[in-house]
């Protein structure tokens, strides 16, 4: 029997990105971003994510071609891009991320990113659901002017789009083919939603992110908390990972996954360490997952 092809693996921006936390006054990382590349590249990964105050931040003092240079000359050759919000309002917040999308896509060309993700709705104002679903199509469209696409990560805390259900419903209503789904399993397990929903359900042409980590079955504390300090590695919690890696594979989707494990104990462990710890534990997630298959055939 043929062995299965080793997965590609990517570590998302907040794996790699020391001692912060996302939605910070700042969010820049306190580590150099050539020292995150080399380090990705020597733990064996295939892929690079960068969110947006890193992404500006080195544009200080070096270009986006340095970026491109950079991250070619150590071997990752999958780049993305995050995190898009606001993006449907007509408000104040408009202007900033009017002003973040045009950055983040102008950055997508260069870098030849293949996807940058969005948010829903984080805060408590209302969401228009038709403005939500055109203006989706919209920023879609756009992208793919960028030789890039959108993909929006449900979220369980966020006042719409809480569900991979409702995520399915937006993409294939829109059916726009640059407008897709970043499927995180902390979000989908915390979400209440059974991984068959994955398998049955999501079109593997709106499936554009995966995206693996794990956690306690219980949030321990806020979901907020829960998920920005408390993930743990693949297959060192609860969410039984092996089972989602096959109901995504069901879907043929076959493209890079990424790993993003947000947590006290990461931030606190140096980079190359960390790294090699989360790519070890996917791995080792992939290799169930392929024992039950070849089990069940």
């Amino acid at each position: 029997m043929t062995a299965a092809p080793a997965p590609r693996l990517l570590p998302t921006s907040w794996s790699t990105a020391g001692d912060v936390v996302p939605q910070s006054a700042d969010e820049r990382s306190p580590l150099a971003l050539a020292d995150r590349v080399r380090a990705v590249a020597e733990t064996g990964w295939n892929g690079f994510g960068l969110v947006y105050d890193d992404l500006m931040e080195y544009q200080r003092e070096h270009s986006l071609g340095d970026l491109k240079r950079l991250l070619d000359d150590h071997g990752l050759d999958h780049v993305e891009l995050e995190f898009l919000g606001d993006w449907w309002t007509a408000d104040e917040r408009r202007a900033a991320s009017d002003e973040m999308r045009e950055n983040l896509f102008h950055a997508a060309e260069a870098l030849g990113a293949k996807t940058v993700k969005i948010a829903p709705e984080t805060a408590d104002a209302p969401v228009d659901r038709d403005v939500f679903f055109a203006e989706f199509d919209a920023l879609a469209t756009e992208a793919a002017r960028h030789g890039t696409r959108v993909a929006l990560e449900t979220l369980p805390f966020a006042a719409n789009m809480r569900t991979i259900e409702e995520g399915i419903e937006l993409v294939t209503e829109v059916a726009n083919p640059a407008g897709g789904l970043c499927v995180d399993i902390w979000h989908v397990a915390r979400g209440g939603t059974d991984y068959s929903v994955i398998r049955d359900s999501l079109p593997a042409q709106h499936l554009f992110v995966v995206e693996l980590d794990d956690a306690a079955a219980q949030p321990i504390g806020r979901l907020w908390e829960d998920t920005v300090h408390r993930r743990l590695l693949p297959g060192h919690g609860a969410f039984d990972v092996p089972e989602f890696i096959n109901a995504v594979r069901a879907t043929g989707y076959d493209g890079i996954w990424g790993v993003e494990i947000i947590s006290h104990e990461i931030r606190a462990t140096p980079l190359p360490e960390a790294l090699a710890a989360m790519r070890g534990a996917a791995l080792e997630c992939f290799a169930e997952a392929d024992a039950r298959l070849a089990a069940a055939r």
